[in-house]
């Protein structure tokens, strides 16, 4: 697999001087944006895109989004951060995941989610005149940043904007995320955010209830 946080590194090494760019960040929550947030604040100038349909309920949805723009508020950063909320429209997450409902977590369902993300953030980053696009969805070990930077280079070849590469899990990225969460006492859920992800998370804690007996 290619070393994106190598490539990342280079990207930003070969910034020009005196130029902020505009990056367009997609957010899945706020714990894993925090180190996102921390790093590449001092390079560019970040809108946080928080568009997740996935996320099920509208009360989880709700308080993530507000966890969001609470870190924002709270993280001292070099550059200015903004924030962009998307439409919550959850049908359009369970239309593209019908048929895939049992499909495991990390597979194809994933993938097809990663996609409508990542669609809309390439679509915000073109029409908002942004210099780059790309999500912090890599930060997670459960996240496949391979797929994750496929799909973002494939769609900034369809809508002419630059697609960051990362894998931002690497360098003691996830550590790092954890150690700001626990410093901003951040929410941190403990399943992906669907309604499959939960259901799967459950019987996981059923089952492992179930072997303390």
């Amino acid at each position: 697999m290619p070393n994106y946080a190598l490539e990342l590194t280079k990207l930003i090494d070969a910034l020009p001087q005196g130029h902020t760019p505009r990056l367009l960040l997609h957010s899945c929550c706020a714990p894993c944006s925090s180190a996102v947030l921390e790093y590449l604040s001092q390079y560019f100038s970040i809108t946080v895109d928080y568009y997740n349909p996935n996320i099920s309920p509208r009360a989880e949805y709700e308080k993530r989004v507000a966890e969001q723009k609470r870190l924002i508020e709270l993280l001292p950063t070099r550059h200015p951060i903004t924030f962009l909320e998307g439409e919550y429209d959850p049908q359009r997450f369970l239309d593209l995941a019908r048929g895939l409902e049992n499909c495991p977590e990390g597979g194809e369902r994933c993938f097809r989610c990663y996609r409508l993300r990542l669609s809309q953030a390439a679509r915000t980053a073109q029409q908002g005149g942004y210099d780059y696009f790309t999500t912090t969805l890599t930060i997670s070990p459960l996240k496949n940043a391979e797929k994750l930077n496929q799909i973002g280079r494939e769609l900034a070849e369809e809508y002419q904007v630059a697609f960051l590469p990362s894998d931002f899990k690497k360098k003691n990225g996830y550590k790092r995320s954890i150690e700001l969460s626990r410093e901003y006492d951040l929410y941190r859920q403990d399943f992906c955010g669907c309604v499959y992800s939960r259901a799967e998370r459950e019987r996981q804690k059923a089952q492992q209830e179930q072997a303390k007996r």
